[in-house]
């Protein structure tokens, strides 16, 4: 049975990449907000963004943040993962930057998000898993990440547990 995840992701550079993992069939993930969508939440403020982010990570075991050139600066990626990490999910990070997008250009790989988190008081840089998939071609990395993503989310489960 594929886990419940919650994807994190920053939108505007990566939501395509996202896709191709989602896409892969091996996780049960939430329906991403289309653009439009997402826009009409942020209008909203602040505590629809919460809300919104509350109801779809309702009943997920993994926080997957899906990690590009920008993803460890965008503030509702960190709100994610702070929040996820403190109701007791798992958390994990994978490296997208090698998946190309739309018009098949791949990034540069950013930071890790979870350096500038802090949640139930602990600093989580180095505490989830943080995945870099082999291969140098986006193929290769897409095949990396489909083969490995749910042995990657069971570590994270387990990593998750002994904070508990």
């Amino acid at each position: 049975m594929a886990r419940r995840v919650f994807f994190s992701f920053h939108f505007n550079n990566d939501f395509s990449r996202t896709q191709l993992v989602r896409n892969m069939g091996k996780l049960d993930g939430n329906s991403l907000a289309t653009a439009n969508r997402w826009e009409e939440i942020k209008q909203k403020g602040d505590q629809a963004v919460k809300d919104w982010i509350e109801s779809n990570m309702s009943g997920k075991t993994c926080v997957v943040v899906l990690v590009g050139s920008d993803t460890a600066s965008r503030r509702w990626v960190k709100y994610e993962i702070k929040k996820g990490w403190e109701d007791g999910r798992a958390v994990l990070g994978i490296y997208v930057n090698k998946l190309k997008d739309l018009n098949g250009n791949t990034s540069t790989r950013g930071a890790s998000p979870f350096a500038s988190v802090t949640a139930n008081g602990m600093n989580l840089s180095g505490v989830p898993p943080m995945k870099i998939p082999s291969g140098t071609t986006s193929k290769e990395a897409y095949a990396s990440i489909s083969a490995n993503i749910s042995d990657w989310i069971e570590e994270a489960i387990e990593t998750r547990a002994k904070y508990s």
